[in-house]
């Protein structure tokens, strides 16, 4: 992994290294498919097929398991496995597709997830305030653009006007209280 792409990634709101190797949907990686050799990030298809044999060797070596959604998948086919893995990370394909803010929510709100939740794909400066206000907690900023620029964009707005994973009252219930 290069030294470029590892400060591409923002959790926590702060630039740090990203240790996970995201397989594809064929299973081609620039890392080793299987999970135990590294941190990989796996489709759901592949979760799907070997799940026990994951979960078993999470069990056995104590490796860590993330899984990675498409547009298209269905992120209730997590909602039993939540508490078993470390990451999930949802697919934004091209900047102006928004299905996975809705995968978001329903990963936090519906499904209860608490763990680190990542946006990847073409992920920019942007985004970063809506992504944060779903329930995204660390971000893999897309090559060529400038990850420490990105940082102030969570920063942008003073208040926010309606409900969301981060604010559960709209601001008209908050100033009434």
């Amino acid at each position: 992994m290069s030294e470029i792409n590892s400060l591409q990634l923002i959790r926590d709101r702060r630039l740090v290294a990203d240790e996970w190797e995201v397989v594809q949907s064929d299973g081609v990686s620039s890392a080793p498919t299987d999970a135990a050799a590294g941190l990989s990030l796996l489709p759901l298809s592949i979760w799907l097929e070997r799940r026990s044999e994951l979960l078993a060797e999470k069990a056995a070596a104590g490796i860590r398991i993330g899984v990675w959604l498409a547009p298209t998948d269905e992120p209730s086919l997590l909602a039993k496995d939540l508490a078993m893995l470390d990451l999930i990370a949802v697919h934004f394909p091209k900047f102006a597709d928004g299905r996975g803010y809705s995968t978001a929510s329903l990963l936090r709100l519906r499904y209860g997830y608490t763990g680190e939740l990542r946006a990847f794909g073409d992920v920019g400066r942007d985004q970063l305030f809506y992504l944060a206000r779903v329930g995204f907690d660390s971000f893999l900023i897309s090559e060529g653009r400038d990850a420490a620029a990105a940082l102030c964009s969570f920063d942008d707005f003073s208040e926010v006007y309606q409900s969301a994973t981060d604010q559960s009252l709209p601001l008209f219930r908050r100033r009434a209280a």
